[in-house]
Parts: C-alpha cells; sequence; structure tokens
C-alpha cells in the first residue's frame, strides 16, 4: 500500500510516517522509481505507534519496545522498563481520574447555584 493510503487508514499525516520510517519505526519497500510501499500490517503499526507516543513514550522508547511487542520476548532490563511505563500511565490515569471528580463537583455545584437562582 502506498503511503497516502497508510496516512488515510491510520489518521497521520504522511510526514509522520516519513517521521516514523527515518526513526526505524516503521519500514518501506522503494519501488524502482522511489515510492513507499508499505505492507498490510502498517496501519496497525502506525496505530501502535501512535497510542504509544500518547502514553508518553519517546520514539527511542517505541524503537526498543516494539520487538517485545510482536515477538513476546525481552530481556529483564526490558520488563523493568515496559512495567515502569506501565506504573507511569496508572499514575497519570489516577491523576485524570481526580481532576474528573474535582470537575464534576465544580459542575455540580455551579448547577445547584443555577437552579437555586432561577428558582428565586
Amino acid at each position: 500500500m502506498r503511503i497516502g493510503e497508510v496516512a488515510e487508514r491510520s489518521g497521520v499525516s504522511v510526514r509522520a510516517l516519513r517521521y516514523y520510517e527515518e526513526q526505524g519505526l516503521l519500514q518501506a519497500e522503494r519501488s524502482a522509481s522511489g515510492q513507499r510501499y508499505y505492507g498490510a500490517a502498517a496501519v496497525e503499526r502506525v496505530n501502535l505507534i501512535q497510542q504509544l507516543y500518547a502514553a508518553g513514550l519517546s520514539s527511542r522508547d517505541i524503537l526498543e519496545l516494539l520487538p517485545c511487542v510482536y515477538t513476546g520476548s525481552a530481556t529483564p532490563d526490558m520488563i523493568a522498563r515496559l512495567t515502569a511505563e506501565r506504573n507511569r500511565i496508572d499514575r497519570q490515569l489516577s491523576d485524570l481520574a481526580e481532576a474528573r471528580e474535582r470537575l464534576d463537583s465544580v459542575i455540580r455545584t455551579a448547577y445547584q447555584h443555577l437552579e437555586r437562582d432561577a428558582a428565586a
């Protein structure tokens, strides 16, 4: 599949795909004219890369983690890094849940004031 099709199916820009390729995160075959062609699994891989970026990992971290994702084999150091990343994400989720609860409280209070003012 050509780069534009991968971009469309994955929802990322062509520029991002080129960056992923430069970083070694994504591989493409080249035609005789130099056009990039990606395999069928490229969209799934791009989606995974996007999820890992969204989780706060750097391209270097992702490059190191991808083999483990696909083979399931990892060194003790890699397992420790994966565990640390998961724990960091858990802390972020907890912090976000707390922030959401605070916002819910503010919204409830504001809504109650609006109702009281409207009734008065």
